[in-house]
């Protein structure tokens, strides 16, 4: 594991509830390193911290990391499933679908 991956990994598992659901990923292209976090839902909260200053210092301490090691390091929070901006998955409608409208259909606009 390198020291980039290794350190969020550490930093991470001291500030969540559920150490055991973090899981860092790690990949390199022209950009640089990214490294992509996933947490538990339960402590999304916690890593993003208040109008995202956790994540903030996060990303600016694996800067000076990266900086020490001549890389460029990124990192890029998933969303949880089941988290407060996740979607449900919708099922699509099909087009044989017929809605009622016999309510509005006598209405004289």
């Amino acid at each position: 594991m390198n020291q980039d991956q290794a350190f969020l990994e550490f930093v991470v598992k001291g500030i969540v509830g559920k150490p055991e659901a973090v899981k860092v990923a790690r990949g390199v292209d022209e950009r640089g390193v990214l490294l992509t976090l996933d947490v538990d839902v339960s402590d999304i909260g916690y890593v993003i911290g208040r109008q995202g200053q956790t994540a903030h210092a996060i990303r600016t301490l694996l800067r000076i990391v990266g900086a020490k090691n001549n890389a460029r390091v990124n990192l890029k929070i998933n969303e949880p499933i089941g988290g407060k901006h996740s979607r449900p998955m919708m099922a699509p409608t099909a087009a044989s679908d017929v809605v009622d409208t016999s309510a509005v259909d006598d209405l004289n606009i």
